[in-house]
């Protein structure tokens, strides 16, 4: 198998697109920082740190799980358990990913680089949270939700409250939506004896505690807006991100996992997008 095969198998395994759901978190930070169109330099190595950075962290996640997804009927068909690909040329991939993602962060300043391995200890953490613990969801989370704030602080070399309340926000949306997601897999996991909200407390209750993260994340993103000093467009759009979350819940309640991929993978990145050229739209005009 070619170099170029193996690489491609790699980026559908780790699903390359679903950067979606955090890049524009990570603009949106950057534009609250400026205040303005940012100029191409930081919007450019913005763009690298993210999607390098992701690309690393799914590989140590297909990586450290790979011997739980090749027992669960949900993930048996990955890359790692089906052998289309092999370890060591995952973890070259994540090697070589966080290399780039290392230089991109140099390359946005020396606050930025100081604090980039935070980002990526939790990165290697993360996956291995469901063998110890349910609060699993919110290190995804905040794996996420670090993104605002590197943004914020690669325009202004500071940090400040309203990354902090972006960062939150996107904490537990992300936290709420995993847990949702998290539903398929509930037998599974008591059976083998891994962690989740949904194995731990049930669908019910599970539903109960996503709807009120999504709340809190809406309130969150709110306050980043005032401290922020936006304006009635983002308003708008922040109106436009709930009724999408509403939809996001109410697929979930009437028709369960049937409709995991519209309410978890349509839904979210659709949350993200609105809610960033909401901000866009309200700082250009």
């Amino acid at each position: 198998m070619t170099l170029l095969s193996r690489t491609r198998i790699f980026l559908k395994d780790i699903k390359l697109e679903h950067s979606l759901f955090a890049l524009p978190f990570a603009y949106l930070g950057l534009f609250f920082a400026e205040k303005k169109v940012p100029g191409f330099f930081l919007v450019f190595w913005i763009t690298i740190a993210m999607v390098s950075f992701r690309t690393m962290a799914m590989g140590l996640n297909r990586l450290l799980d790979r011997a739980i997804d090749a027992e669960n009927p949900r993930t048996q068909g990955r890359a790692l358990p089906q052998k289309k690909i092999l370890p060591g040329f995952v973890w070259s991939a994540a090697a070589i990913s966080l290399l780039v993602f290392e230089a991109s962060a140099y390359k946005l300043g020396s606050f930025c680089f100081f604090l980039s391995p935070i980002p990526v200890l939790l990165a290697v953490i993360y996956p291995l949270t469901k063998r110890f613990t349910w609060l699993s969801h919110f290190v995804l989370g905040l794996v996420l939700g670090i993104a605002p704030c590197g943004a914020w602080i690669a325009g202004r070399q500071s940090l400040g409250w309203t990354p902090v309340f972006l960062t939150v926000g996107v904490m537990v949306w992300v936290a709420g939506f995993d847990m949702i997601y998290a539903l398929q897999d509930m037998g599974f996991d008591k059976e083998k004896g891994l962690y989740s909200v949904p194995s731990r407390f049930g669908e019910a209750r599970t539903l109960k505690i996503a709807r009120l993260l999504h709340a809190a994340a809406v309130l969150c993103w709110a306050v980043a807006g005032f401290l922020n000093g936006a304006g009635w467009i983002y308003a708008a759009g922040l109106i436009l991100v709930t009724c999408f979350l509403v939809r996001e819940h109410w697929l979930i309640r009437s028709f369960g996992v049937a409709k995991i991929n519209e309410a978890f993978f349509l839904m979210n990145a659709v949350v993200s997008f609105s809610l960033f050229v909401a901000a866009f739209l309200d700082i250009l005009l």
